[in-house]
């Protein structure tokens, strides 16, 4: 195994509502993704955290938004990529998920998200997502 390479497991939520994907905007301290792409609300798994609370913490911190009901593991992703001098092998947990009714902020200032929004599911494009909101599309249909 190369050790130079570091592992990464993230649980990320894939929410529609009235035909829109509920998306976050990469910050410039994203540590995996290029910062400006347009990424799915959710992240990293601490030590000892299970995957659904990950996924409800970082859907506060992002999104502002609480979870509705308990998220649904849907699809399981493998990533490679390099960013600010680190190679990363990050696996992505997908859960089908339900928010609470709310308005959208970022909790969590001066973290890997810039921003949050509703996005018409017409008008996304590969080029503006991440590779894993990209498959959260393919995912969609």
């Amino acid at each position: 195994m190369d050790h130079s390479v570091r592992s990464r497991v993230s649980a990320y939520a894939v929410v529609t509502a009235d035909g829109h994907l509920l998306l976050t905007r990469l910050a410039a301290s994203s540590p995996v993704f290029e910062p400006g792409l347009w990424h799915l609300p959710g992240g990293g798994i601490d030590p000892g955290e299970q995957p659904d609370s990950a996924l409800a913490r970082e859907l506060r911190e992002e999104t502002g938004l609480a979870l509705a009901s308990a998220p649904r593991l849907v699809m399981a992703r493998s990533y490679g990529a390099t960013r600010l001098g680190v190679s990363w092998h990050l696996v992505g947990l997908f859960y089908r998920a339900e928010v609470e009714p709310g308005s959208l902020r970022v909790a969590k200032v001066d973290d890997s998200t810039s921003d949050v929004t509703w996005a018409p599911l017409a008008d996304l494009s590969p080029a503006v997502l991440s590779p894993a909101a990209a498959d959260a599309l393919t995912l969609l249909g």
